[in-house]
């Protein structure tokens, strides 16, 4: 028997547990042939056949179910060795924009004593990636399709206000509702195609009849509040705690409950074994608080995840 290939018993591993080999290339990050090629290698080195293909998708041999305990008792082994070995390692953390609420979570979560990397990414569409390959640690974002290894919990559901110039006609109201966006136009060039917050801003707007107008370049925040206040009509949306910069021609108005909330999230991957994860998972699950219907509103997609 030939030395144990370290890959190829990872591939085994993701394979039984997906029972599907193209589940486990996906969750791997590699192609279904090279999972293929891992495997057969391993069943090679041990002499034996691991797997067996059914009409269901794959199943364990008599060996490969004997063997099963033992490969992850190998995987586990190895990746205690190389946390041992980036234990001074910060946890890093992708909160896709420093402005936004995120950030202020992990400042809370730092001054525990725990040392962070912060990043940033395109959300969800980077976060997939990176926490699989492990080059980022956790990450925040709203959940949408299949995570395929990445685990979740909800985090925070942030309440969203509407930015309009001092010399918009609301600019002096209180507050406004979302029966009073009705048939407004909403200007978020921020809102990429094909983002979970993009995807988030179309269904609120088909439920209260508002226009999203994604019209670009988005040239930042800065830009952002600096034409809403040259505006008499133009809005947008922001989240409650977004740090928006100071500029003495926008107010920010509050949403009168039910209002969107934008439903963040905290990710990360299954095999990920950094020592301050749990922690940070343990600290936002203790902050976090359900949706209350009388108060906000969700999309039908995130409400399972948010009920109380």
């Amino acid at each position: 028997m030939g030395e144990l290939d370290l890959g190829a018993v990872r591939a085994f591993v993701a394979v039984a547990e997906n029972r599907h080999f193209g589940e486990a290339a996906v969750e791997l990050g590699i192609t279904q042939q090279a999972v293929s090629k891992r495997v057969a290698k391993l069943e090679a080195d041990l002499g034996t056949v691991l797997l067996s293909r059914l009409r269901t998708g794959t199943g364990l041999s008599r060996d490969g179910d004997r063997f099963l305990p033992h490969a992850r008792t190998l995987l586990e082994a190895a990746d205690r060795a190389a946390v041992a070995l980036r234990r001074d390692r910060p946890l890093r953390v992708d909160v896709l924009d420093t402005r936004l609420t995120t950030t202020e979570l992990m400042r809370a979560y730092h001054e525990t004593g725990v040392d962070i990397d912060v990043v940033t990414s395109d959300g969800l569409r980077t976060a997939r990636s990176t926490l699989r390959a492990g080059t980022v640690d956790a990450a925040f974002a709203r959940v949408t399709g299949p995570l395929d290894g990445v685990r979740s919990t909800p985090v925070h559901l942030e309440p969203m206000e509407v930015l309009v110039g001092t010399g918009h006609p609301w600019a002096g109201r209180g507050a406004v509702t979302m029966a009073d966006l009705a048939g407004v136009t909403a200007w978020m060039p921020g809102n990429e195609r094909g983002s979970e917050w993009a995807e988030f801003w179309e269904v609120v707007g088909a439920e209260f009849g508002v226009r999203i107008d994604t019209t670009g370049p988005n040239f930042g925040y800065e830009h952002l509040v600096a034409a809403v206040g040259a505006s008499t009509d133009r809005i947008s949306f922001i989240g409650e705690q977004c740090r928006m910069p100071e500029h003495p021609g926008v107010v920010r108005l509050p949403v009168h409950p039910p209002r969107p909330a934008y439903p963040w999230s905290l990710l990360w991957h299954r095999h990920n074994r950094h020592a301050a994860l749990p922690g940070l998972i343990a600290h936002v699950r203790a902050g976090f608080r359900p949706q209350d219907p009388a108060q906000v509103w969700l999309p039908d997609a995130d409400l399972p995840a948010f009920r109380p």
